[in-house]
């Protein structure tokens, strides 16, 4: 194959893979291309993108999170506690939500980079840790009777969802910050080469935990959404969300192995795994069924990215 030719399918491949997936549904299906289903599916993919773009810039360091559905489930009992209605303004709750999802990114981030321990067992261990303190927290039941101000957060705003606004400001300022800010450029220089990097003079540990930190901020954010779209705070939401974010950004071109990737290539990834969701349930696969083709999916995207590392 041509090098021009590679280029463009390296580029275009994974919009055409979407497109062709949503070609095949709406055969399979009469009700994947209707205007309600498309809403739905931009609503339901909008807190694993927010998870995938902050999951990003861990992975772009070479790093990994594990705890994003436990922080998510924390965060949303955090947010959930504080927005009882005529209790605060709607902004206490969301800051709330917002700072214990990066307070937990940073312990991450620090017991990574000062620490020294591996970031799968820092993660792996906050995991199980904010789990815990979401059940205890909680008294291990939901926390309702929340306002309305923060349930309206998962309404309309100008016909447009604001998760979805949400998402869409997270991926754009991501991206821009990537592309125009020295620090983005550091995260990929920290990725693709470590010591290459600290010899340079990047402040490596600076680097992670700002990474780190960025990725709770974002899991804190995405932990308010759900609690404002399903009207609780749930110690057990957000199971298994890390696996679909990572599988995302994975899926998206980020390597395993750091330094390479992008947002764009996130919000294809998102995208396809949304769509992917929907068409089973549309089609009525069983949930047993849909965790089984989901780890191939994941089992896949990680096979073909140590394929082109190697290559």
């Amino acid at each position: 194959m041509p090098a021009l030719d590679r280029h463009l399918l390296h580029r275009f491949g994974l919009l055409l893979v979407i497109l062709a997936v949503g070609l095949g549904l709406s055969f399979v299906t009469d009700t994947f291309l209707s205007v309600a289903n498309l809403t739905n599916v931009a609503r339901q993919v909008s807190i694993n993108g927010i998870l995938a773009v902050g999951v990003t810039f861990v992975l772009l360091t070479a790093g990994v999170d594990l705890s994003l559905g436990s922080v998510v489930a924390l965060s949303g009992v955090a947010c959930a506690t504080f927005a009882h209605p005529g209790d605060h303004t709607v902004f206490i709750p969301i800051a709330v939500g917002l700072l214990t999802g990066a307070a937990c990114g940073l312990v991450n981030g620090v017991l990574v980079t000062r620490g020294g321990v591996a970031p799968f067992i820092v993660t792996l261990g906050m995991m199980t840790i904010a789990r815990g303190l979401a059940l205890i927290f909680s008294g291990g039941r939901p926390v309702a009777n929340m306002s309305s101000e923060l349930t309206s957060l998962a309404g309309d705003f100008l016909g447009v969802p604001i998760p979805v606004l949400c998402f869409a400001s997270v991926a754009t300022g991501a991206w821009f910050f990537l592309r125009n800010f020295r620090l983005g450029r550091h995260i990929y220089a920290v990725g693709g080469n470590e010591n290459a990097a600290r010899a340079a003079g990047v402040p490596v540990e600076r680097v992670k935990l700002f990474a780190y930190g960025l990725c709770g901020l974002l899991t804190g954010l995405a932990g308010v959404v759900l609690a404002a779209r399903i009207t609780t705070g749930q110690p057990n939401a957000g199971q298994a969300y890390e696996l679909d974010a990572i599988a995302a950004v994975v899926i998206g071109g980020t390597s395993l192995a750091g330094g390479v990737g992008t947002i764009t290539g996130t919000l294809l990834g998102v995208l396809l795994i949304g769509e992917i969701n929907n068409g089973l349930d549309l089609m009525g696969v069983s949930s047993y069924f849909q965790a089984v083709i989901k780890g191939v999916i994941i089992v896949g995207a990680v096979w073909l990215d140590r394929r082109q590392s190697r290559s």
